[in-house]
């Protein structure tokens, strides 16, 4: 299943995985959410409030994760201000639930603050 992340200077398609965080996100849309920036990842709340499954302590580039003490959802794609070299980590352990189609260094052109949406794509 894949979802749309809507910002003024990028879009791009997240394909979801099959877990139960992604299906609770993907319940949640549509959204729209104002975003945050920290180093190579942008991240903004959702009403979504669920446990971690299956935590992870580093991801990759394209990753999207929930992240349960933020109540968030975050888009990887580059490292973080606390990455040692050659690593994509996370301010603490996230639930990756899917990952961006095609490049997502589209997303460096989001800026802080800025309103983005997430909806839903109509399956064919």
């Amino acid at each position: 299943m894949r979802i749309l992340f809507e910002a003024a200077k990028a879009q791009i398609e997240i394909e979801l995985n099959d877990t139960a965080t992604s299906q609770k996100v993907r319940e949640a849309l549509p959204l729209e959410a104002r975003v945050n920036t920290w180093g190579d990842e942008i991240y903004f709340s959702i009403p979504v409030h669920t446990e971690q499954e299956k935590p992870q302590e580093l991801v990759n580039e394209g990753d999207v994760a929930y992240w349960p003490p933020g109540h968030a959802l975050c888009l990887f794609f580059g490292p973080t201000p606390i990455s040692a070299p050659g690593e994509i980590r996370p301010y603490s352990p996230v639930t990756v639930v899917g990952k961006v189609v095609g490049d997502p260094k589209v997303l460096k052109n989001v800026k802080d603050g800025e309103k983005v949406q997430l909806r839903k794509i109509p399956s064919p």
